[in-house]
């Protein structure tokens, strides 16, 4: 059997926003130009808050579900 490279292999990538929410299936580099173009959103993998580099040096393979979410800002 044929072994996908990583630039075939797609994920999961939610992305909310003030309308609702988008279900996307990206490649690694899709997501992280998401990612870059989403600045100041919190990302989440599999359910747990990470950084932008986390997910750049995740095995994609086995990243799961991306999350992007728009921060929160509190205040009065």
């Amino acid at each position: 059997m044929e072994e996908q490279s990583v630039d075939d292999i797609r994920t999961i990538v939610e992305v909310a926003d003030r309308t609702g929410h988008s279900s996307l299936s990206l490649t690694k580099q899709e997501t992280l130009d998401l990612i870059e173009s989403n600045k100041g959103s919190w990302i989440y993998q599999d359910n747990q808050m990470v950084q932008a580099t986390d997910i750049a040096d995740a095995n994609w393979a086995d990243v799961g579900t991306i999350r992007i979410m728009p921060g929160l800002t509190g205040g009065f």
